[in-house]
């Protein structure tokens, strides 16, 4: 017997219901994209390998996905590196190019190599599959959809602004109220390591920080001191622990804590300029939260980080999230390109609208009319009809076979389809249509208009 065929861990097959759920998301979201003035680009899922690793620190390194070669790949692999086993030397020389592992770094790419095209501030947003090493757990998978909206050419905090207003343009179009919009920036966290002596561990400090909602304080003075931060430095974090309050009251603590680095004053001066702003505007469903521990432990982001949170009571992981990279660009050479950034986590967010109920009962239509099919002559005479209904806008489709007329209304009762039509000898001698509502079980003989009447 053969073996039933199976799907890598971390991947999924959709259903077309699935299919069309997931496109009411992509639909909302490219809309609000389109609505803010963004421009859609693509970039290929596979990137050269010294594109992507470095920028996302070592943990994101080690969840990159690797392309082999092509053809004898150990040819020219690394000997020493073969023979000691040095894993990371033997892949640099048996694997040139990698899957992307997000969106950002091939965009900053994208802009380097077509500088002399894009006329700045560029305002792009990507909507395509992105490959993560992970382990699979509910909310993570290893193949996902990202939804991106970026500007690169501008410092202003108005994009920032805007960015919130459009995580909010988009929550409530999903009927996805609750929603949190946490905020933190980069400034201060280099701020405050700078005030415990931990500026040469930036990277390593806020990877641990960033894991306080996950692990605890507890564990994450352990990660902290397991990395070399002073117990003495770590003593003077212990007001980040327990900051709580409105957005103004954490911004007069944090005055006073990194009242002697220049750094976190500025990123303080930039919270404030977009709470203040955010206050005038008003937020249609979501709010706006500051939050010091928030890192997202990426390398790439020197000012405002996002990171969003599910309604209260939804157990699931962040559903979008973004900050501003100064220097990405840099890293290919392109010099003083600011840019800023957001995400949306599909997978997330289709399985919050599934867990509370949001998907519009529309959202899944189906063919809204099956024709039976008696045979050569009626199936003709139907599908004259059925080019009548889509021109209308109505979703129709001829039963392929002419099959037992239990096998076809079976068809439709599986497919939820609303209507069915019967045309048989009569009808078509009479140019009328026999219509059956399949919910009600009413049955009448109808013209072709009256029939796109009905079920309009």
């Amino acid at each position: 017997m053969a073996q039933k065929p199976s799907i890598p861990k971390g991947t999924r097959d959709f259903n077309p219901e699935q299919v069309t759920k997931r496109n009411y998301i992509f639909n909302t979201i490219r809309s609000a994209f389109e609505t803010f003035g963004f421009q859609p680009i693509e970039t290929p899922s596979f990137e050269n390998s010294n594109t992507l690793m470095g920028k996302y620190g070592e943990e994101g390194d080690r969840l990159i996905f690797k392309i082999l070669n092509s053809g004898d790949y150990l040819s020219k692999a690394n000997n020493e590196a073969y023979d000691t086993k040095n894993s990371n030397k033997l892949t640099s020389s048996i694997s040139e190019k990698a899957l992307r592992y997000d969106l950002t770094v091939p965009f900053a790419r994208y802009v380097v190599q077509h500088q002399n095209e894009i006329e700045f501030p560029f305002k792009r947003y990507q909507i395509q599959p992105v490959w993560r090493a992970d382990r699979p757990q509910k909310g993570r998978f290893r193949e996902f959809f990202q939804c991106d909206a970026d500007v690169v050419g501008s410092k202003s905090l108005w994009q920032e602004v805007e960015f919130i207003q459009l995580y909010d343009k988009v929550f409530s179009a999903l009927k996805l109220d609750g929603v949190t919009i946490k905020i933190n920036n980069r400034k201060i966290l280099s701020g405050i390591a700078e005030v415990i002596g931990a500026s040469d561990k930036l990277i390593d400090f806020t990877v641990a920080l960033d894991k306080l909602d996950k692990i605890g304080e507890e564990k994450v003075k352990e990660e902290m001191l397991g990395k070399g931060i002073s117990e003495v430095g770590i003593e003077k974090l212990q007001p980040l622990f327990t900051l709580s309050g409105s957005f103004e009251s954490q911004i007069d603590s944090l005055k006073s804590i990194l009242s002697t680095s220049e750094e976190g004053q500025k990123g303080i001066e930039e919270l404030a300029f977009i709470n203040v702003a955010i206050k005038a505007l008003g937020l249609l469903t979501a709010s706006l939260q500051l939050d010091v521990t928030l890192a997202r432990g990426l390398n790439y982001y020197t000012g405002a980080i996002f990171e969003v949170a599910a309604p209260e009571g939804v157990n699931m992981g962040s559903i979008g999230g973004g900050g501003r990279y100064d220097d990405l660009t840099g890293i290919f050479g392109m010099k003083d390109v600011s840019g800023v950034g957001i995400s949306f986590g599909l997978d997330r967010i289709y399985l919050v609208l599934e867990e509370l109920g949001l998907f519009p009962e529309t959202v899944d239509k189906n063919v809204e009319v099956l024709f039976i099919n008696f045979g050569e002559k009626e199936a003709l005479f139907s599908l004259k009809a059925i080019n009548n209904l889509r021109l209308q806008g109505i979703n129709s489709e001829l039963y392929p076979d002419a099959a037992k007329m239990k096998k076809q209304m079976n068809y439709a009762n599986k497919r939820a389809i609303p209507y069915v039509v019967l045309v048989g000898e009569e009808e078509v001698t009479s140019n009328t249509y026999t219509l059956k509502n399949m919910i009600s079980g009413e049955q009448q003989k109808v013209s072709l208009e009256a029939l796109i009447d009905l079920v309009k």
